[in-house]
């Protein structure tokens, strides 16, 4: 288990989706944060305390965690330089990223130095299994999206919350390294070998032989030119019973990809429900969640409308209007 505290690292960062580990943690896990580390020319900020290293540590901070993302996930100059000074502060290091902690001498050199321990979340467990694709016990959940970082893991999470408060069992299943370190475990499906995705998939969430369902976050999306085999993979091992379809109204392209349409929302959702036939036949969409947060109240209620009379589905921002309406729906067609 990652030590708590965390501060939570902003760095340089110039927008809200850069920092999303960060703020999925200040979300869903409060009690764990103590405050924010941001670099002067930080555009961003979670509303909690900027502390320095020696700061945090001094209120009793025991990680930092690297809740940033860049393009490939690199470890940057400017981290580099701070990942140093918070191990001299006497801070624990955690990080998300592609490039490993460990693989930087420097870093790792310190840390075995000042004897504290850095926490490579992307790392996927050793031997995972290839996909099977037999039927196994259970009830399972898929979010998938019309694009990245459109709000999957806050949708499954808050249908973790809702299942529960409503006494049915229900399990988060995380498979992003923000996802992993809210829940406290998990595997990183993109940094997995695309030959073991599925089998990953059917890992993290294994035959249920009791009532309850387990709630496995998506990834990327089938319609990302970059990232859609992480998204195949991920429908083909979870076997899902349900899916939840993810998007944000308004974003005008695929995230990365100046001048490539987000997918029309019906066809998404069919061919989502397609591609996860191959393992779950009877396999169904139970609702939308969308982000509005770049909308009005008014303006975000008539999105929802629209979309749930043109789908026939629920259709809620799980922030801003919870996720009653799809729970509802899923009870309806599941029991």
């Amino acid at each position: 288990m990652i030590p708590a505290p965390y501060l939570l690292y902003l760095g340089d960062a110039a927008d809200e989706l850069s920092v999303k580990t960060s703020r999925g943690l200040a979300v869903w896990r409060p009690e764990l944060c103590i405050g924010e580390f941001r670099r002067p020319e930080c555009a961003v900020t979670l509303g909690l305390p900027n502390l320095s290293f020696e700061e945090a540590a001094s209120r009793g901070a025991k990680t930092l965690v690297l809740g940033v993302a860049n393009a490939g996930g690199s470890l940057g100059p400017h981290l580099i330089e701070d990942a140093l000074a918070a191990l001299r502060a006497g801070l624990n290091l955690a990080s998300g990223l592609h490039e490993r902690l460990h693989h930087n001498r420097e870093i790792k050199a310190l840390a075995e130095q000042t004897g504290l321990q850095l926490f490579d979340v992307r790392e996927p467990p050793p031997q995972l299994p290839i996909g099977k694709g037999r039927r196994r016990p259970g009830r399972r959940l898929l979010t998938v999206g019309t694009d990245c970082s459109v709000g999957k893991m806050y949708t499954t999470l808050a249908l973790e919350r809702a299942l529960q408060a409503r006494g049915v069992a229900a399990s988060f299943k995380a498979t992003g390294q923000t996802g992993i370190l809210i829940a406290g475990d998990g595997v990183p499906i993109d940094a997995v070998v695309a030959d073991f995705i599925a089998g990953a998939a059917e890992w993290i969430a294994p035959a249920r032989e009791t009532a309850g369902w387990d709630l496995i976050e998506g990834q990327g999306s089938l319609f990302h030119p970059s990232f859609a085999g992480v998204s195949l993979g991920l429908l083909h091992g979870a076997q899902p019973d349900a899916l939840v379809l993810c998007h944000e109204p308004g974003r005008p392209h695929m995230r990365g990809l100046q001048g490539r349409d987000l997918p029309d929302l019906r066809l998404c959702l069919d061919r989502n429900l397609e591609a996860a036939r191959l393992t779950s036949p009877d396999v169904v969409a139970v609702g939308v969640a969308v982000n509005t947060s770049s909308l009005s109240r008014d303006e975000a209620s008539a999105v929802c409308q629209r979309i749930s009379d043109d789908l026939g589905l629920p259709c809620q921002d799980p922030v801003s209007m919870g996720v009653d309406k799809i729970v509802d729906r899923l009870l309806q067609c599941f029991g």
